[in-house]
């Protein structure tokens, strides 16, 4: 029996279960030379698959109703006739959200379980560590004694951040949804301070008090009245990330926001947005570094792992509610 799940319908606002739709096929694949057969074993699920659900001009095509989703999967060979594959092997690629599927083999990387679990694969030594080394080395270009404030903190992609910004040297904040996060902020992934805005009143006084001197680079994971209190905090020649804008992605009227133009004309202040795909050339040396910082205990990291196929539209629903620590993970 192989399981799959398709996008039922395009969601209006946060999308909710009936978006999606599940199909099980009683069916033996069949497969040609040159391809193998996979098994999924982890799915990654993230918040960006939320703008690819829309038919909107992005930065990929989004998903079409009626055909299966497909994200970041570790998967095992369970069957090939490709060369340069071989049954037992793991490998990670952009696939179908389905319990087993044919693969050409194209953009399939071989990942080893001796060296990381499998699930790092999809984050720390995945996407997620490769977004937040791209992103802070190319863009955020960090110096030693400056300051760092990362919101979406307690998430995949800003825990990391975080501690490289340690690793650089430099002071680093974390503003997340909870006390519990903002704690193990601290004490796991070694942030100097924490803010929680959901019992913050006044965050631009918040981040004001627990970065005095202000903010040198800023990690933005979730845009919205958050970002817009960093912007009253920036200085002269600050960098601000783009790299998510989770506060936004459901909403179905165009948000208001603060103009960031006085801002950056005043402070002479960097703002960019970035995919990590624009840093490709990139990957050997982010790869390299985050394996070392990881062997090395300079690195940890979160995951919150969900069992079960039939869960994934859940784990996806639950990131916009916070229900994960660290890298949302679905184990099949």
């Amino acid at each position: 029996m192989i399981h799959t799940i398709l996008l039922k319908n395009r969601p209006e606002g946060k999308p909710t279960l009936s978006d999606f739709d599940f199909k099980k096929e009683d069916t033996e694949l069949s497969y040609s030379d040159g391809e193998l057969i996979l098994e999924t074993l982890y799915v990654s699920v993230d918040p960006y698959l939320r703008g690819r659900m829309s038919d909107a001009k992005s930065y990929v095509e989004p998903f079409e109703v009626g055909k299966p989703i497909h994200s970041l999967i570790i998967a095992k060979v369970i069957d090939s006739k490709n060369d340069n594959f071989s049954v037992g092997d793991h490998v990670r690629g952009m696939l179908d959200w389905k319990t087993k599927q044919v693969s050409k083999g194209e953009s399939l990387n071989k990942v080893d379980p001796s060296k990381a679990d499998l699930s790092a694969y999809l984050g720390i030594l995945g996407m997620t560590g490769l977004t937040a080394y791209c992103g802070l080395t190319q863009i955020g270009k960090p110096e030693k004694g400056e300051t760092l404030v990362v919101s979406g903190a307690a998430g995949a992609v800003g825990s990391v951040v975080g501690q490289i910004g340690k690793i650089k040297g430099l002071k680093v904040i974390g503003i997340a949804g909870t006390d519990e996060k903002v704690e193990m902020l601290k004490s796991k992934f070694g942030f100097d301070a924490g803010i929680n805005y959901n019992t913050t009143d006044d965050m631009r006084a918040a981040i004001k008090e627990a970065a005095p001197d202000g903010v040198d680079v800023y990690w933005d994971n979730v845009g919205g009245e958050i970002s817009d209190a960093v912007l009253f905090n920036i200085n002269k020649f600050s960098r601000t990330i783009n790299c998510g804008a989770i506060a936004v992605y459901n909403k179905t009227e165009t948000p208001k926001s603060v103009s960031v133009r006085p801002f950056l004309i005043k402070n002479s202040a960097l703002m960019q947005g970035f995919i990590v795909a624009n840093y490709e050339d990139k990957f050997p040396e982010a790869t390299k570094d985050l394996s070392n910082w990881l062997s090395e205990d300079k690195l940890t990291y979160s995951e919150t792992i969900v069992e079960g196929f039939e869960n994934i539209p859940q784990a996806f629903i639950d990131l916009f509610d916070g229900k994960n620590s660290g890298k949302m993970v679905v184990k099949v």
